[in-house]
C-alpha cells in the first residue's frame, strides 16, 4: 500500500470512530425536580425563525437556567420545547427538538 493511501485511510478510521460517540444518546435521570419554569419576556418575531422557550438544565451539581431563543424554522416542522418527564421516581430531560407535521 502507498504512503497516501495509508494515511488517508487511516485519517478515514479516526474520523469515523471519532463520529460514533456524537450520535450515542446519554440518558441523565436525577432525584431533583427541576423548579418551575421562569417567566420570560419574548422579543419581537423575526421573520424565517421560532422562538424556543427557555428551559432548566442540570450542570451535575444543580439546575440552571438556559434562557430562551430564535431558532431557524424548518419548514413543515414544529419546535417542541425542553422538558422534564418523570421516570420511575426519577426525572429526565427530553432535549428540545423538531417535530414534523
Amino acid at each position: 500500500m502507498k504512503p497516501m493511501q495509508l494515511i488517508a485511510g487511516l485519517a478515514f478510521a479516526i474520523a469515523g470512530a471519532t463520529a460514533l460517540p456524537s450520535q450515542a444518546g446519554v440518558r441523565l435521570d436525577i432525584d431533583i425536580a427541576p423548579p418551575a419554569p421562569r417567566e420570560e419576556v419574548v422579543p419581537a418575531a423575526r421573520p424565517g425563525y421560532v422562538w424556543a422557550p427557555g428551559y432548566w438544565d442540570y450542570d451535575g451539581h444543580q439546575h440552571v437556567w438556559r434562557g430562551g431563543q430564535w431558532v431557524h424554522e424548518r419548514h413543515g416542522q414544529h419546535w417542541v420545547a425542553d422538558r422534564w418527564d418523570q421516570h420511575e421516581g426519577h426525572y429526565r430531560r427530553v432535549p428540545g427538538h423538531w417535530e414534523h407535521g
